[in-house]
């Protein structure tokens, strides 16, 4: 039998993971090593070699486009149809199950699935009729909670009453949820998953069907998975060694979406005849790129170790840039992308990836003021953010009153009850009296024909709009736009959602301010307009259809975890400064700063040729103005793999810009930030500050035992682990 199509093109640790015996495999694989090629090719060893037939073979993966691509390389690779294999995303292969046996999943055969849209209509819908206030009870924070119960394989029935009246209160919505979606026959995403596991665990002759029929499975991304989805893969695989799975605990970067990179390491207790290969020989990056991201991610403890290499050459140490702020940061990167442009380089073969969506506001400035095609990746541009066009409506209808747009669009954002009905009401007096929106909802006033309550929350918003416009009027135009955002309700509205999101639209919201404070309005300013009028012009020719087309040659804009799974011949991490990157809420958690470590090693694993690493000395992000010490990854790439780079001409300090009376140093002294320590008193920790020098110096470590401490260190005597 001919096998040479399959192994060829393999190296060694490929080929021992492609060949080997049916058994119960973690092939640990570094990034760029090639692990969509050995799924592949395993898939098509299996059927070639093992007599496998298709329709015993089911390769799970986390988006459609790598089920696509899986499917489309193995018919190119055996030249055989693929229908019969069982090729998808967890949720896609949950749904088949559940449609194949609906009556056993308790479910209609004509169930319908919501997408993440729909749930949170429904869920607006159902807080409506529980006469809940979605301003105390966001629905994306009861989207949230009800999918974060239901990815940890969580019924409502399963949760215990609290004293907590939120928790109860959830709870409460939770089972009024739970009863909708099963009068309805709505299945959400997560249902899909928690109700496809249930089927087979509740339904043992349906399982043993399953686990016969499908001698081999295969899981891409195994880091990633979720409590559910590695529940419902040990379900089929039980008391059998046939599950496949590729993975890195080096690149589990989404513990805050529910991943549980415990899996990884649970792989090995619950199938003791495992077999481990690890993948190591990179074709993406050069050596120094490597080495460099190797020592950084070995301040880890507890990962299962590996050390990517490769033979194509050490290739350019990684620069380094010390920028006096970040107007000075954008200025460099984006002078480095256009010699790299003039140089016969392609634009999009350069990516700024950065931690914070808010961060990418002065890039984007940078590339449009020297008209550099570019695209915000997996995102929108900072000005079409839907948190920034509200807070940008806002200030529109406080200088026009007469804004139509705006009005529509923030007469209910935040909600201030007031409803369709109303809003319906005031289109049509607009309409029949050719009148502004804002004329008419007097008008409707005026007639009092609505009720009370719908009344009253009408006047509540115009005078809100009026209030701002009195309180704004000796206020610098950055004071203007702050009272803004926290006077109109959306700070307190996005606070409120307990996501990822709900923070970064605060942090967006915050980025605002700064725009404005930062704007010139002096050079802008040529046809007398007011500022606050020119700087919603300037807002506004920065958005809409200036992004470059996906046929474009564009530089890639896009936060680190966008980055995942793409590679880039010229890359630049920005931004990497202590509280940025690692994240404020990572620096005194051990575990979320090992995941903020393991996302820096993502993020420079993405350069192909060149990496170029950026901090500020001073910067002004969400509004406030700091003065950073360089991040802690910084300091954990050895000398030798750095090369500091200066630009012959950058901007100036602002005049209002404070020089810091102790500028940041690379040199830390005694001890380094993130460094694992211990204490005869106190046992392990991990070093957060550092302070003082001499006899007065003093460090600030979080213990894992009894949490964060100051100790001088004359006195301290820790050991460094």
């Amino acid at each position: 039998m001919d096998v040479t199509s399959i192994i060829d093109s393999l190296n060694d640790a490929q080929r021992q993971a492609v060949t080997a015996p049916s058994q119960a495999m973690l092939i640990l694989a570094g990034a760029g090593s090639g692990k969509t090629r050995v799924l592949v090719h395993r898939i098509a060893w299996q059927i070639q070699v093992g007599a496998s037939h298709a329709h015993s073979i089911m390769a799970v993966t986390f988006t459609n486009k790598a089920a696509k691509e899986m499917r489309a390389r193995i018919e190119n690779l055996l030249n055989i149809p693929t229908q019969n294999l069982w090729i998808g995303t967890f949720h896609g292969i949950a749904h088949r199950l559940l449609r194949r046996h609906a009556a056993q999943a308790k479910l209609p055969e004509t169930f319908q699935v919501m997408d993440s849209g729909d749930q949170l209509r429904v869920i607006k819908r159902l807080l409506n009729s529980l006469n809940l206030d979605d301003s105390k009870w966001p629905p994306r924070e009861v989207q949230w909670f009800i999918n974060a119960q239901k990815d940890e394989g969580i019924r409502a029935r399963h949760m215990l009453e609290t004293n907590d009246l939120h928790q109860r209160q959830m709870l409460l919505v939770y089972k009024a949820y739970e009863e909708l979606c099963s009068r309805s026959g709505l299945v959400d995403f997560a249902e899909l998953l928690l109700r496809g596991h249930e089927l087979l665990r509740d339904n043992p002759d349906l399982l043993e069907f399953y686990q016969a029929r499908f001698r081999h499975i295969h899981v891409d991304e195994f880091q990633d998975t979720n409590t559910i989805q590695y529940a419902w893969l040990r379900l089929l695989t039980d008391g059998k060694d046939n599950l496949f799975v590729v993975g890195d605990d080096d690149q589990s970067i989404y513990g805050w979406r529910g991943a549980k990179i415990e899996n990884i390491y649970n792989f090995q207790k619950h199938y003791p005849n495992h077999q481990v290969i690890k993948l190591e020989q990179n074709y993406r990056s050069t050596g120094t790129i490597l080495k460099a991201a190797n020592k950084i991610i070995a301040n880890n403890a507890g990962r299962m170790g590996k050390e990517l290499w490769t033979d194509s050459g050490e290739g350019e140490p990684c620069a380094l840039y010390a920028a006096f702020n970040e107007q000075d940061e954008a200025y460099f990167v984006v002078e480095r992308i256009r010699a790299w442009v003039n140089e016969g380089g392609l634009r999009s073969d350069a990516a700024i990836l950065y931690r914070s969506n808010a961060q990418s506001r002065q890039f984007e400035e940078k590339l449009m003021a020297t008209a550099t095609p570019y695209r915000v990746y997996g995102g929108l541009r900072f000005f079409d953010r839907a948190e920034i066009k509200n807070a940008l409506a806002y200030l529109r209808l406080m200088s026009n009153r007469d804004d139509d747009a705006s009005f529509e669009r923030v007469i209910n954002t935040p909600t201030r009850g007031i409803g369709a009905k109303t809003i319906d009401d005031i289109r049509a007096i607009a309409r029949d009296q050719s009148l502004s929106l804002w004329a008419a909802a007097i008008v409707l006033i005026n007639q009092r024909t609505l009720s009370a309550r719908a009344t009253n929350a009408l006047i509540g918003f115009l005078e809100l709009i009026k209030a701002l416009s009195v309180q704004a009027v000796d206020l610098e135009l950055y004071e203007k736009v702050k009272r803004v955002v926290e006077n109109s309700g959306l700070m307190e509205l996005y606070q409120k959602e307990k996501m990822d999101k709900g923070e970064e639209k605060v942090e967006n919201l915050e980025e605002l301010v700064n725009a404005a404070r930062l704007f010139n309005f002096d050079q802008e300013n040529e046809e007398g307009m007011s500022e606050l009028d020119l700087f919603l012009t300037h807002a506004a020719l920065e958005s809409g259809d200036n992004q470059g087309d996906d046929f474009e040659d564009c530089v890639q804009l896009m936060t680190i975890h966008s980055a995942k799974g793409l590679e880039f011949k010229l890359v630049f991490l920005v931004g990497m400064e202590e509280g940025l990157f690692p994240s404020q809420q990572s620096v005194d958690d051990i575990a979320r700063l090992e995941e903020e470590r393991r996302l820096c090693y993502v993020g420079m694993t993405r350069a192909m040729k060149q990496l170029y690493l950026t901090y500020a000395e001073s910067r002004r992000l969400y509004g406030r103005e700091s003065y950073p010490r360089p991040s802690r990854f910084l300091r954990e790439i050895p000398a030798e793999l750095i090369q500091e780079v200066r630009l012959r001409a950058t901007v100036s300090r602002p005049a209002t810009s404070i020089q810091p009376k102790n500028p940041p140093s690379i040199s830390t002294g005694s001890y380094q930030l993130g460094q694992r320590v211990h204490h005869d008193k106190f046992g392990e920790g991990v070093v957060l500050q550092i302070e003082g020098s001499g006899a007065q110096e003093r460090v600030q470590i979080n213990f894992k035992q009894v949490g964060v401490k100051w100790l001088m260190l004359a006195y301290a005597k820790l050991d460094v682990l």
